[in-house]
């Protein structure tokens, strides 16, 4: 086998690197997508610069921008890395299944995910889905998932959001708190509050009702929702029902809905790709998902 052409080129690996470094204008956050040090990115681009004599990143107090020479030579390196995905996509298609490797935080795959993922799999017998439930934010756009699902308002810079499932939030609690909180908002604020990452869902339903509310000590904070409603079984406060995601979760619980008055949520989960088009196996995949969605 011929290797001649071997020095007419860097190695692959440093071209992605600079493409990365690129997207997030910074080694450090380049590093932490890649799972190197900053000293093994600054080692790989000075490779590239070496190579192609001429310097690809202007380096600044917060970061690093691209000269004039890098958006060219990037724009042509993103361009052929395409191609060889394209080429990839087309001969696995060939070959057996097509894997799309798939992010989701553990509240939307027990309460969502888990239940509808047979019929997400049977719709694509040339699909077959890794499922990596994480807490963490995994790298969408540097490639390291394919779909990434997370909860908030739809802005992630960089990233494509598809909003999935818009909810509205009332307020729930074990029947015996809920006896002796009543159904009016004066009533209920008496009990803990039971939240995840934030007060942005109380606030929400505290602001339709005109009630400006602030952090409170009794209140109480979990990381993951399905806690929060295990801690309303238990009857350690008052939680948010997030209808209709968390239907199926508050009937099972045996959770009691205290009033009538409900908000809609300023947050909802949404599935983040790549920008720029996402293949074809994940575009199939995001439409089959907002279409169950649409069914819940």
């Amino acid at each position: 086998m011929n290797h001649s052409l071997s020095s007419e080129r860097p190695p692959l690996d440093s071209l992605d690197t600079v493409c990365v470094a690129a997207r997030h204008e910074s080694f450090s956050a380049a590093a932490e997508a890649l799972g190197l040090t900053h000293g093994a990115v600054s080692r790989r681009v000075a490779a590239v610069e070496a190579w192609l004599g001429t310097a690809l990143f202007e380096r600044h107090g917060r970061g690093v921008r691209l000269t004039p020479d890098g958006q060219r030579f990037v724009s042509r390196v993103e361009a052929a890395f395409r191609l060889i995905d394209e080429a990839a996509v087309r001969w696995r298609r060939r070959r057996g299944p097509e894997v799309v490797r798939v992010s989701v935080v553990p509240g939307f795959a027990k309460l969502w995910l888990f239940p509808r993922l047979t019929a997400l799999e049977q719709g694509d017998p040339a699909l077959r889905l890794e499922i990596a439930v994480e807490g963490r934010n995994a790298d969408v756009e540097g490639g390291e998932v394919d779909l990434a699902v997370r909860y908030g308002t739809g802005s992630w810079p960089g990233i494509q959001a598809t909003r999935l499932l818009p909810e509205r939030l009332y307020p729930v609690a074990h029947p015996e708190l809920a006896r002796r909180v009543g159904g009016s908002p004066e009533g209920l604020l008496q009990a803990p509050l039971l939240h995840d990452s934030d007060l942005t869902g109380w606030r929400a339903w505290c602001g339709a009702r005109g009630i400006a509310l602030k952090p409170r000590p009794q209140d109480r904070r979990f990381e993951d929702y399905t806690l929060v409603l295990a801690a309303a079984e238990a009857g350690l406060g008052v939680a948010l029902a997030r209808a209709p995601f968390s239907d199926r979760a508050v009937r099972a619980a045996g959770l009691v809905r205290l009033g009538d008055l409900e908000a809609p949520s300023p947050l909802a989960y949404h599935l983040l790709t790549r920008t720029g088009g996402a293949r074809p196996a994940v575009a199939a995949l995001v439409a089959r998902m907002t279409a169950l969605a649409a069914r819940t």
